[in-house]
């Protein structure tokens, strides 16, 4: 799952490496985010995004979850696989597949592609990180098994000195999560977003509901102000005639955090050399002086970094 911190010029040391101030350009969210949700509701399928720059990761990405970003470093999680998960003719004490092996990570590398910190999370079948968020002052990742309907642990990591924190554990597989605020409840969505979820900060389950919307599953969702919350998503259609593979529709939603209904939707109909959806995993999307630009990582293990800006 996800994420749109619009902006945070705080800086931020990692072992010898310190952020540098967000762009001045960046704006500044309103209390309400009222502007963000202004803006943002211009946007249509008829949007044209322009490919503004290509950022060739500098080490193995494995299989990219969610990002956020803080000054001009980037955070993201992935999985790397060691063992896929195969299907079971039959379900199995409630599951559909095997749990298979892995490790989750979460990465930080600056703007030029170049890895400044690789954390480990997760413990045994819980190896597959999700959409991750920033509050402003912590980083917040969901890790679960790689089967939905599982169990999930959800972290929160200092970005400072990516330290991480075991906040609570939950029976379900929790594909992306956030803070509404910096000290408000934790928003999550389940695997392939059918089920959303509001937690306290111990874990209790305060809400739960399903998700209205079958237009895509969101991967990656970030806290876009005092009421809206901005999630990016990918949905498999089938193709007609011979063509078995499946067409990949990406979008980005704008929901409201406490009914979670949709404030407004669109398609995003750009792709990478590969032929994935930009919004396939991890998004993050920053509201500019002139226009929205959105930073994807749609590819595996030799990945790039694609940013896109609004016309």
């Amino acid at each position: 799952m996800k994420k749109i911190m619009l902006t945070l010029a705080a800086a931020a040391t990692i072992g010898s490496v310190t952020t540098v101030y967000a762009n001045p350009d960046v704006l500044q969210l309103s209390s309400n985010g009222k502007q963000f949700e202004e803006r943002f509701k211009q946007l249509s399928r008829d949007t044209a995004w322009e490919e503004k720059e290509k950022v060739n990761l500098q080490f193995n990405t494995y299989h990219p979850q969610g990002m956020t970003k803080i000054g001009n470093l980037f955070y993201m999680s992935s999985v790397e696989i060691i063992e896929k998960p195969v299907k079971y003719e039959q379900p199995r004490n409630g599951y559909d597949r095997t749990p298979g092996k892995g490790i989750g990570h979460l990465f930080v590398f600056n703007n030029e592609g170049k890895l400044l910190k690789d954390i480990e999370l997760g413990e045994g079948n819980m190896y597959h990180p999700g959409g991750i968020a920033s509050d402003g002052e912590s980083i917040w990742v969901s890790v679960a098994e790689y089967r939905p309907d599982s169990e999930s642990i959800i972290y929160k990591v200092d970005p400072k000195t990516m330290k991480s924190k075991e906040m609570f554990r939950t029976n379900d597989h929790i594909g992306g999560i956030l803070r509404d605020g910096k000290k408000g409840n934790l928003k999550a969505v389940s695997w392939g977003s059918r089920t959303f979820y509001e937690f306290d900060q111990n874990g209790k389950v305060v809400s739960k509901s399903k998700n209205p919307s079958h237009f895509i599953d969101y991967q990656d969702c970030e806290d876009a102000g005092k009421e809206n919350m901005i999630c990016s998503g990918i949905t498999e259609l089938p193709q007609s005639g011979t063509n078995s593979e499946k067409y990949e529709l990406g979008g980005l939603a704008l929901l409201n955090k406490k009914t979670m209904r949709i404030e407004h939707e669109l398609p995003i109909s750009l792709f990478s050399d590969q032929g994935h959806t930009a919004t396939r995993n991890p998004v993050y999307v920053e509201n500019r002086d002139q226009a929205f630009q959105l930073y994807a990582v749609p590819d595996d293990d030799k990945s790039s970094m694609l940013v896109y800006e609004s016309k």
